[in-house]
């Protein structure tokens, strides 16, 4: 949810979606709210929506409200939905919502804080807008040191292109340990982690499918048409390189870190795992 938000594409984002749903599965699976005590989920930066059935198996019985800056998302979400779940999503800017008063139970925000800068300094907000003795859990991308990020940084900080892509947005976020801390500092128990996955990917150059649904897409739309082409050859050609195919396909690790936080209260969501 960046200032400078780029037009997402729910189809390029979904290219990769099963690989995408897992991390998301993973952080659900580590939240130790009882479902029959969960009454309300907000979803920070839900996407197209095809994430969100995971939320409504784990807590039925809950009202879930998804939000996304990004109106091409919200309306794949809305189009995917169908009214029965207790599932609403609207347009929102991630720091727009916590002006306001929502709270929720579990406080669910995955691969957006990324797009936040500073994010770290919303944490306190975000930890206010729980419901005490709620739970927020956060998963972000924690793999900005490889070639899938590095090698597009570094191309589009080259002639022709710097002078278009010079203050775009990039997306980054510290590793699990320093959210851990500063959860920790705000009275949180906090269980972090970090896991790295090995994507299998087939197809034509499918690392560079795959950011160019998500990482680089600020990066390529920053850039006018005339140049963009060479751009993208360019750096298709730098990936192949740094991801040769193997027996099974491209392998792509990609590091995630995750976060669940347990906001000190006795509300509606406290209790052990079930």
């Amino acid at each position: 949810m960046p200032l400078d938000a780029p037009t997402w594409d729910p189809t390029r984002y979904l290219a990769y979606a099963d690989e995408r749903s897992r991390p998301f599965g993973e952080l659900l699976a580590r939240v130790p709210a009882p479902a029959d005590r969960v009454r309300t989920v907000v979803d920070l930066g839900c996407g197209p929506g095809h994430l969100t059935p995971l939320i409504t198996s784990r807590w039925p019985g809950a009202a879930v409200h998804g939000l996304d800056s990004s109106p091409e998302m919200v309306a794949a979400a809305r189009d995917r939905g169908d009214g029965t779940d207790g599932a609403t999503y609207d347009v929102a800017d991630l720091r727009d919502w916590l002006a306001g008063d929502e709270r929720a139970d579990v406080l669910v925000t995955n691969a957006t804080l990324q797009w936040v800068p500073d994010h770290l300094a919303l944490l306190p907000g975000l930890v206010e807008h729980v419901t005490p003795g709620g739970w927020l859990a956060i998963g972000v991308p924690a793999n900005f040191d490889e070639p899938s990020h590095v090698l597009r940084e570094q191309l589009a900080a080259e002639e022709p292109y710097a002078e278009h892509t010079r203050g775009v947005s990039s997306p980054t976020a510290p590793g699990a340990r320093a959210y851990l801390e500063a959860l920790a500092a705000l009275g949180c128990t906090v269980d972090a982690w970090e896991t790295t996955y090995l994507h299998v990917l087939v197809g034509e150059d499918p690392v560079f499918t795959w950011i160019s649904g998500t990482g680089a897409r600020p990066t390529l739309q920053a850039l006018p048409e005339d140049l963009r082409p060479g751009f993208e050859s360019e750096l298709k050609a730098r990936l192949r390189a740094a991801y040769p195919p193997g027996p099974a396909g491209v392998v792509m690790p990609f590091r995630r870190a995750f976060v669940v936080a347990r906001v000190p209260g006795d509300g509606a969501a406290t209790g052990g795992a079930e």
